[in-house]
């Protein structure tokens, strides 16, 4: 009987995606242009951001929205009918990326028709549709990936649908002008601010203060408290008293103790900062795993869509152990996001920087293999990144950057930073700097301390030769005993970065188009390469 039950449950999931897949099909094949549309300062955009004309862009843009849409409604269905726990987790992931598509689509296409318009963005059109596309691309991936481990007929089923929204995506894409590898913004060396004590420009005056007063100066809008001397005993239900997309900054300070409570903040919750007492004080405390039955998407304690969010003093954590597999402490999804004086802990998949643009400082970041991935466009600038001891048989390697697609902004900028390793895990576990989880992975080292703890050759392959040739791989100005070059891997993707112009691009001023936001939410930064 349940055999009976099983097969039903696939031949419905097998006729939704077939006719899932003629939609998809239908759509991609259609005129994208139909109608009159109107597009404010059409030739605005068009000069600066467009390879194409402005209506096809908006035209295709719109198109890809309905399909999205029609994949959503057929993969809404499945949820009544499926009663296995990895197989449900996977489904539901794949609902909420679509959504989070959906969003990022939508962005784009308001900026599009409004270019002078408020929407959200730097002011940097050119890397702000880049980075939106580059989001809605990499979920895509991400929902196939959850289904590892689950039925290979319903994850084959699945890929065919979504993939052909990936091609879409990755056609909207191409339709943006490329820009140079950071971003070609806020002068030749990106500095307007410099020295270590100040903070990038898309940090606003208010929130820069906020980062810098001592908690008994900061008045928050909800307070958070174990013993119950705040407003809230739990963090999911101060954050559900946040406005839904609030201009405003909304503060919420939580006590010292120790949460146990998985987080995650929705596309829908702005500008929300996170307050602590300080890493190792106040933790927010899971052990979700794959081991477990989780994907890795939802396996986070902590996960956050919505865009400009902060977070300040405090530890997040996964606790499952070297054995349970991927299991992530952080993910985020926030645009223009920053986390400040904060501990990531973990063993495997610890940081899942997964999207959009984001900035870390002073943080302390644990782990075992590929403890730092993901597809975001990251900086992280004098943060601790610490290698684990982990299982016998597995090697350590700090990052694993998802870029797939050449035109993808993304990337992982490492700058002021020390990078080495527990000490039982210096050595009795090989450490690499990182591997190529992707075709275009690219990962940059900049300015900081190597230790012996990181073997010779630096980086290491993920399978074979796959991605040597078309990744990029760079160290620029690194010291410490394991930062030598002598015995570095000669990938053709791996770079020895002596030109300061080069190193540039991938500074916060140029790579996360830092000197247009991060000043208003109070971190301090250095924008350029000067200390």
């Amino acid at each position: 009987m349940e055999m009976e039950r099983t097969a039903s449950r696939f031949f419905a999931i097998f006729l939704c995606l077939c006719c899932l897949s003629a939609l998809v099909n239908c759509n991609s094949s259609s005129d994208s242009i139909s109608g009159t549309i109107d597009v404010s300062q059409p030739d605005l955009i068009q000069s600066e951001c467009l390879m194409v004309p402005t209506s096809e862009f908006v035209g295709t843009l719109k198109s890809t929205l309905d399909t999205v849409k029609q994949v959503t409604s057929i993969f809404s269905k499945f949820t009544s009918f499926l009663g296995d726990f990895r197989l449900s987790n996977a489904i539901s992931d794949c609902l909420d990326l679509l959504d989070l598509s959906s969003d990022e689509l939508d962005r784009t296409l308001a900026a599009s028709q409004k270019p002078l318009g408020k929407s959200n963005n730097t002011g940097k059109l050119t890397s702000d549709l880049r980075t939106w596309l580059s989001g809605a691309l990499v979920n895509q991936d991400t929902c196939i990936d959850g289904f590892d481990g689950t039925n290979g007929i319903v994850k084959n089923l699945v890929s065919g649908s979504i993939n052909q929204v990936n091609s879409l995506v990755a056609n909207i894409l191409n339709m943006v002008h490329p820009i140079p590898v950071g971003g070609g913004l806020g002068g030749r060396n990106g500095r307007k601010l410099t020295g270590r004590n100040t903070f990038p420009s898309w940090l606003a005056k208010k929130d820069r203060k906020l980062l810098q007063t001592t908690n008994i100066g900061v008045v928050p809008n909800a307070i958070v408290a174990a013993d119950g001397t705040g407003n809230f005993t739990s963090i999911n239900d101060a954050i559900s008293s946040v406005p839904d997309h609030s201009p405003n900054r909304f503060i919420i300070y939580i006590k010292k103790g120790v949460y146990k409570e998985y987080v995650e903040i929705s596309k829908k919750k702005w500008n929300i900062m996170l307050i602590g007492d300080g890493i190792d004080t106040t933790i927010i405390s899971g052990n979700r795993s794959f081991i477990d039955g989780w994907t890795t998407y939802r396996s986070a304690t902590f996960g956050v869509k919505g865009l400009g969010f902060i977070a300040r003093d405090i530890t997040f954590e996964n606790t499952a152990g070297p054995q349970k597999h991927q299991a992530v402490a952080f993910r985020s999804d926030s645009d223009l996001s920053v986390l400040f004086r904060c501990a990531i802990r973990g063993y495997q998949d610890t940081l899942y920087a997964h999207s959009m643009r984001q900035f870390f400082r002073d943080c302390v970041i644990t782990g075992t293999v590929d403890f730092i991935f993901g597809d975001g466009t990251v900086v992280f600038q004098n943060c601790t990144l610490l290698a684990r001891k982990g299982l016998s048989n597995q090697k350590n390697t700090i990052t694993a950057q998802g870029r797939k697609v050449a035109g993808e902004p993304t990337g992982f900028s490492i700058q002021f930073s020390t990078i080495s390793a527990e000490p039982d895990a210096v050595n009795s576990t090989e450490n690499y700097l990182g591997r190529p989880w992707k075709l275009y992975s690219r990962t940059v080292i900049m300015q900081s301390y190597i230790s012996n703890a990181i073997k010779p050759q630096g980086w290491l392959e993920w399978n074979g030769n796959f991605a040597l040739d078309s990744l990029y791989y760079g160290e620029y100005m690194n010291y410490g005993p394991g930062a030598g070059l002598g015995r570095r891997v000669n990938w053709p993707g791996y770079h020895v970065i002596n030109d300061t112009t080069v190193a540039n691009n991938f500074t916060v001023a140029q790579f996360i188009v830092g000197n247009s936001w991060l000043p208003t939410t109070g971190v301090k930064y250095t924008a350029g390469l000067a200390v």
